[in-house]
């Protein structure tokens, strides 16, 4: 049996597909955002949550990617009342900003409780 490790899909019709938007390139500088659920929201749940996103640049004519940053969303139905109080919900949206003269492909994985690895990919142009 055949197991598909990371799944895709596009990002208007899944709701667990990372949106890259890279928003500016200025002074060698890249901005990029990536969120999860972009046109159909996740639910963010205590039960049903994405856990992270990791972004990966694959510089042209290079033979690795490198990875540009990881964030972990933790909070999941937290409160100051402790546990499963459902007051505070991470939402998995975040900003990146790296340095490159290269164009190449980004990579945005993300994790979701639930269902599993996803991953979008996006052409950068320098």
């Amino acid at each position: 049996m055949s197991k598909k490790w990371i799944q895709t899909a596009d990002w208007k019709s899944e709701k667990h597909i990372p949106a890259i938007e890279i928003s500016k390139i200025e002074n060698g500088r890249v901005y990029v955002k990536v969120a999860v659920g972009k046109e159909i929201p996740h639910p963010n749940t205590t039960a049903h949550h994405i856990k992270w996103i990791d972004l990966f640049f694959w510089p042209d004519d290079e033979k690795f990617p490198c990875e540009i940053g990881y964030v972990s969303f933790d909070t999941h139905g937290e409160s100051a009342q402790g546990p499963d109080t459902g007051s505070v919900h991470s939402e998995p949206v975040t900003k990146f900003v790296f340095s490159t003269k290269k164009s190449g492909t980004l990579m945005a994985t993300a994790y979701c409780n639930i269902h599993g690895l996803w991953k979008s990919e996006e052409e950068l142009k320098i």
